[in-house]
């Protein structure tokens, strides 16, 4: 089934990227890819043990736990290796936050808005299961995938809680990880529903709750902390937009951001009469055709 784009979807990112290219990725199928995890198994052995099973594994270019996977069976969220928390199915452009975040062992960390528990999970493996994360959702439903992942994979140092993002105080955490609930429109490949729900008003809905999020993640930060902010959404409205009212408020300071091997495109710094601060240049766009992944946005805030 081929995406149907809507005639104000089409006109907005023709102002912001090759459109032929970005329809082009849209309509590709997304590489598999998993995320080994060190918790539990040495990518050596696990990759052998998935070649064994006619799986050929290719390290994604920009992580070394992180691979694509091909084979005649795809199913491999039914293999017992997955079951045994061995692996994570993980989008590749999805495991960047955490990587540019930078956990260190025994520190305390808060990640916002938590399930399924992609990042948790990845934030708990380099920790190497020290210190404390507290992984936060606000709905009970989010929670059950959230607790299964963190058991399946043998997070050992992860407090659950839920509680509305905006609504957590009285707390001061070393890194925060706010992954923000998102239009979704870097993934479109793996989910058309987005097309199809797809509407500026709900965009600038978003919008107004990615704000009120960033400021209340910011204010839980301990001075010289790291907060990162991330979408799977390539709206400036979602992305440069939240950023640069963070900067308007606060005193907080972008860090550039610099992954080996992992191709980027600049940020928006003008968008619908909109001007946001150069300061923006340092965070990472992430278009789905760059990498032939996700789309994605992440900046890197440091508190002085």
């Amino acid at each position: 089934m081929q995406p149907q784009f809507k005639k104000e979807f089409i006109e907005r990112y023709r102002k912001m990227t090759d459109w032929k290219e970005f329809r082009e990725a849209c309509t590709k199928r997304l590489k598999r890819s998993i995320r080994i995890n060190t918790l539990k198994i040495s990518p050596e052995k696990l990759i052998k043990r998935l070649e064994e099973k006619g799986y050929k594994l290719t390290q994604v270019q920009f992580y070394k736990e992180g691979f694509y996977v091909e084979g005649e069976k795809m199913d491999i969220g039914n293999l017992p290796e997955h079951t045994l928390g061995y692996f994570y199915v993980q989008e590749a452009a999805s495991m960047i936050p955490p990587l540019i975040l930078g956990p260190e062992k025994n520190e305390f960390i808060l990640d916002m808005a938590a399930a399924p528990g992609s990042k948790t999970t990845q934030l708990s493996a380099l920790m190497e299961n020290t210190g404390i994360i507290v992984a936060n959702d606000y709905k009970y439903q989010r929670l059950k995938p959230l607790e299964i992942n963190l058991q399946r994979c043998g997070c050992k140092n992860v407090l659950v809680t839920i509680s509305k993002g905006h609504k957590i105080k009285n707390m001061q955490f070393d890194k925060i990880l706010l992954d923000a609930p998102c239009s979704g429109t870097g993934g479109i490949a793996k989910s058309l529903r987005t097309l199809e729900i797809y509407n500026t008003d709900m965009i600038k809905k978003l919008a107004i709750e990615q704000k009120r999020l960033i400021l209340t993640a910011y204010s839980l930060l301990k001075p010289k902390g790291i907060l990162v902010y991330s979408t799977c959404s390539i709206e400036p409205h979602e992305d440069e937009a939240v950023i640069n009212h963070l900067l308007k408020n606060t005193d907080a300071k972008l860090e550039n951001i610099e992954i080996k091997n992992l191709k980027s495109s600049e940020p928006v710094l003008e968008f619908e009469n909109e001007i946001y601060s150069s300061e923006i240049k340092k965070c990472l766009r992430i278009w789905p055709q760059d990498n032939n992944t996700e789309g994605f946005f992440v900046a890197k805030i440091i508190k002085p």
